[in-house]
């Protein structure tokens, strides 16, 4: 087997157990029509078949109608169920309930975490109630930068996709519409819409909102990521690489402001040489 397909198999294998061995047998998660939850996906049709896979899209006033055309390509293409709830009446509510607190202060950062947050308490709602398992759907990219909300997206029982860089996903998926994997319970190609894997990634909290505009492109940060995880090299060691220097010590710096949120995410497969765990010794403060 190659790399990418070892990689594939092992974190399907891992999510088929996790779910058999604690009692589950259905999973749903939040279908956005970006890739990390596409490919999250597959993997979960693959490992317990398209029946068992229940998928939520949930739509803000910022959610693209290429996301929505994607997010019901991807569900087509895998044969899972996708259900839609718009989000924008919950977000009006919140937003009226908390108007007597928060004034006149402008915008920001809070309602693009607010609607996280309600998406997240709709997914673990319908998790109660049905008894299915929410699966969540963070790359290691994010997590390492906590580009991520506590308590919103973060929410879950399980994530595949906890030690994979975004450069493994984007490899998986290119990999699993080529091949169907050994074990497989839904034996579909491609199971990926080629839209979902080329378009630039955005969290579409606000209007025209790329990843980008926040964090490096993600070829540079995996290697800076790498660098400072897995090989355990210090900053000034990958600025003398030639890794610009803002660069680097910004994403340091979001390493290890964002150990809060890795202590409180979901568990996931053991992937790479140095996962977020036990391989993981770092303070959550501390200089």
């Amino acid at each position: 087997m190659t790399p990418t397909q070892d990689l594939y198999q092992a974190a399907t294998l891992a999510l088929r157990d996790y779910v058999r061995k604690n009692g589950f047998s259905q999973v749903i998660l939040g279908l956005s029509g970006g890739i990390d939850s596409a490919l999250t996906a597959a993997i979960a049709a693959d490992a317990l078949g398209c029946e068992n896979v229940h998928a939520y899209l949930l739509p803000s006033p910022y959610t693209s109608a290429e996301s929505l055309e994607d997010a019901l390509r991807t569900a087509e293409n895998l044969g899972i169920s996708l259900t839609t709830i718009p989000l924008t009446p919950a977000m009006t509510v919140l937003e009226q309930t908390l108007a007597p607190v928060f004034g006149n202060r402008p915008k920001d950062l809070t309602e693009e975490n607010m609607q996280s947050r309600l998406r997240g308490l709709i997914l673990m709602a319908i998790s109660n109630k049905t008894g299915a398992m929410l699966v969540t759907t963070g790359n290691k990219s994010e997590l390492a930068v906590g580009y991520a909300t506590l308590y919103g997206d973060m929410c879950g029982g399980y994530n595949p996709l906890k030690d994979m860089y975004k450069r493994d996903v984007v490899a998986l998926c290119h990999w699993r519409n080529e091949h169907v994997p050994v074990g497989s319970k839904n034996a579909v190609k491609p199971a990926i819409p080629q839209r979902v894997i080329v378009k630039p990634p955005s969290a579409e909290l606000r209007p025209d909102q790329k990843d980008e505009d926040s964090l490096p492109p993600y070829p540079i940060l995996d290697a800076v990521l790498e660098g400072l995880i897995e090989q355990n090299k210090s900053p000034e060691t990958l600025i003398h690489e030639g890794f610009a220097a803002e660069t680097v010590l910004k994403v340091y710096t979001l390493l290890r402001r964002a150990e809060y949120k890795r202590r409180q995410s979901a568990t996931g497969v053991k992937l790479s040489s140095k996962s977020f765990g036990k391989d993981w010794r770092f303070p959550v403060a501390g200089k």
